[in-house]
């Protein structure tokens, strides 16, 4: 059975989820946008945490704990940078959310919270991105997860997740 897939607007450092999802760079780095607020919000132990991984490359997903978030968890996935689209983005961002359920089911998770992955700096559709999240976490979450919810920084991000979970 498919997860509840559901679209929020919110805050994804504040999700009581088991998981959380952390837009990633590579080298698992503070960054900006998304993965700024995560690491400000975890604390100092996540940037040593991340550290000691040697990175992540695009399209994969690792673990490190939640430290001072209400979720356990946070999996730090890799989406790619768009680059017109045809250069595997859409297999790459398809495999970051499957990579990201893979991750957290296995650490035993249930629930899980993600953001818009590769929409911001890196430069990928909005509409086209919320395409290939959703339907990765319809039909490949494993059955473990129950719960995927989609967290939204503004209305029209949460707009164009719910469209397509209408769709």
């Amino acid at each position: 059975m498919p997860p509840r897939l559901e679209a929020v607007l919110g805050d994804l450092t504040a999700e009581p989820t088991d998981a959380i999802v952390n837009a990633a760079n590579p080298g698992l780095a503070r960054g900006a946008g998304v993965c700024g607020a995560i690491f400000a919000a975890a604390g100092p132990g996540l940037e040593e945490a991340c550290a000691t991984l040697g990175g992540c490359a695009t399209g994969d997903a690792t673990l490190t704990p939640g430290f001072a978030l209400p979720a356990r968890y946070i999996v730090h996935a890799v989406g790619p940078v768009w680059g017109g689209g045809t250069q595997g983005e859409p297999e790459l961002l398809g495999s970051a959310y499957r990579r990201s359920l893979e991750v957290a089911s296995e650490a035993g998770a249930r629930t899980i919270a993600f953001p818009a992955i590769s929409t911001g700096i890196y430069g990928y559709p909005l509409v086209e991105a919320t395409e290939v999240a959703v339907r990765t976490c319809r039909d490949d979450a494993p059955p473990e997860i129950e719960l995927v919810r989609f967290v939204c920084f503004d209305d029209g991000t949460l707009d164009a997740y719910e469209r397509q979970l209408g769709a």
